[in-house]
């Protein structure tokens, strides 16, 4: 086992390591000690003072967590013998992989070649085919000339896919409905993907309509052995963007799911794979068939639901086969379903724009069948320069409706105040009453098509949501000046500086209010509320 971990990353996937090292450290290993490498926005955040050591990457402007050369002297300077990178920045970016090879520091996931079969479009669509994953109809490789995508579409049928190889977090592609579309988007489309991703080769696939997004989370010893630990459903999305993921998926049979997780496995093995992966498909369930999209060469943002529904934690295991280990015995059993919705600093009705601020208040869900998973406090700031995510709330129950009623209950116990900023929760409320996700119906694009119709766009309540925010601010601060009050008298010196009406600036649909509470009695409270500018 290693002895000291360097994070390369932040926030809630860099508390989740910093978990997996502790829990390691209790169960009787022998301790790693972990190093938060940070920005200078992130120099006071949570994860910065858990971790054991804090390396200081500079300005968060200048985009150190994809800087090779920084990440390089990081990692030496700080002397890690291992590097975690959990999801996001260089995750699956096989450059990185082959830097901490070169300098002698172990890489917890695949090999750098692993990476690059898996993670080229093409050539993971032609080793799929190969081991028998079910796929689209498609290019088979590459369209180099405009003739040959149309040859090509003939051969596949529209609607379709137009696809830059290269391409990334729904960039790089156009939905082709006719011969004359084709024409119009194909020197575009490639030389978009030249200038964005420096490829511009493209290739054509069949466009799934209606679809579910299913997916397969595996884990590779490298050694010949991949556990495929279930299938989870991420179909309920804003514009490609996960929000709601559940396990296992309700739209498939035990049958389909076994199908998914055998060819996910035979693929992971193929290439030699180590460590965890997922395996992404569409499903459309009128025809019953699947399409394979792509291999996502890291552990998820979702990957909770599956921990929950196996009892397998999936970062001990990544630590476990990058230091040599192999899975032995029989893979975990699935059991019972789980949830997970994102609360984030972001503001639905701007379209759910950033809402960054300081977290004035957070008061996180518990109970039976909840885990939260964060890496903020309160008092810390959700920084302009990162990702809005505030915690996963996360379900399990004996069955979808128990995890599902759970999740409610959670998100509704949920209170965050951010000064400044909003959250989304009230549009994840909304979302989990929708009857299309009681139903499991919903398709990758509902909540696209629902938003357009008006619906899970809600403008009620908003002065008392303002007033309550308002109160919960004030209470709290109150508490803390109570405290400080009592802790000063001890000392002969009572000191207190509680100011009754101070301001308060919040923000809600994009317009910042600034709101005055002052405490009229023993549950009577006098608010008022100036609109500002959005």
């Amino acid at each position: 086992m290693f002895s000291r971990v360097a994070i390369v990353n932040r926030g809630e996937a860099a508390m989740r390591l910093i978990h997996a090292v502790r829990e390691l450290s209790a169960q009787g290993a022998v301790p790693i000690e972990t190093v938060a490498l940070h920005t200078d926005v992130d120099r006071d955040a949570t994860f910065v003072r858990e971790a054991d050591i804090a390396y200081d990457l500079g300005p968060a402007a200048a985009r150190p967590y994809l800087d090779l050369k920084v990440l390089e002297r990081a990692l030496l300077e700080c002397g890690a013998d291992a590097a975690w990178v959990g999801w996001g920045f260089v995750a699956e970016d096989p450059a990185f992989a082959e830097l901490c090879d070169r300098i002698g520091v172990t890489f917890i996931g695949p090999d750098a070649e692993a990476m690059r079969q898996l993670g080229d479009k093409i050539g993971a669509k032609l080793i799929a085919e190969e081991v028998g994953v079910p796929v689209a109809p498609w290019s088979r490789g590459a369209v180099e000339t405009l003739e040959s995508a149309v040859e090509a579409a003939g051969r596949i049928g529209y609607p379709l896919m137009l696809k830059a190889t290269a391409g990334g977090g729904g960039r790089g592609i156009r939905v082709i409905t006719g011969e004359a579309e084709l024409v119009d988007a194909y020197e575009r489309t490639s030389q978009e993907a030249a200038r964005a991703f420096g490829s511009g080769v493209v290739f054509l696939e069949r466009l799934v309509t209606g679809a579910r997004h299913v997916e397969v989370q595996v884990i590779a010893d490298g050694q010949g052995t991949a556990w495929a630990l279930g299938v989870r459903d991420c179909s309920v999305q804003r514009r490609n963007q996960k929000v709601i993921e559940e396990s296992a998926s309700p739209v498939l049979d035990q049958e389909q799911a076994a199908e998914l997780k055998s060819s996910a496995e035979r693929l992971a093995v193929r290439v030699g794979y180590r460590g965890a992966a997922t395996v992404e498909f569409l499903y459309h369930p009128g025809d019953r068939r699947f399409a394979f999209l792509e291999v996502n060469t890291r552990l998820q943002v979702e990957h909770p639901i599956t921990e929950l529904t196996t009892g397998f934690d999936l970062v001990k295991a990544q630590l476990h086969v990058a230091g040599g280990g192999k899975l032995e015995g029989a893979p975990p059993v699935e059991r019972g379903h789980a949830i997970e919705a994102r609360l984030n600093a972001e503001d639905p009705d701007r379209d759910f724009a950033p809402s960054p601020g300081r977290i004035a208040r957070l008061d996180l869900p518990a109970g039976p069948g909840i885990r939260v998973d964060t890496g903020v406090s309160e008092g810390d700031t959700i920084p302009a320069d990162f990702d809005s995510m505030i915690a996963k709330v996360i379900a399990y129950g004996r069955d979808r409706g128990e995890a599902l009623g759970r999740l409610r209950r959670a998100m509704a116990e949920t209170s965050v105040v951010i000064e400044g900023g909003t959250t989304n929760k009230s549009f994840v409320l909304d979302l989990l009453d929708q009857p299309e996700v009681v139903d499991a119906s919903a398709d990758t694009g509902w909540i696209d098509r629902v938003r357009g119709e008006g619906r899970l766009v809600s403008h009620r309540h908003a002065a008392v949501a303002l007033a309550a925010a308002g109160i919960d601010a004030y209470e709290d601060e109150e508490r803390v000046e109570r405290a400080r009050l009592l802790a000063t008298a001890s000392g002969g010196r009572p000191q207190v500086q509680h100011e009754s009406g101070r301001p308060l600036d919040l923000k809600l649909r994009g317009v910042g209010y600034r709101v005055r509470v002052a405490q009229v009695g023993a549950s009577r409270f006098r608010v008022g509320i100036e609109a500002g500018e959005g």
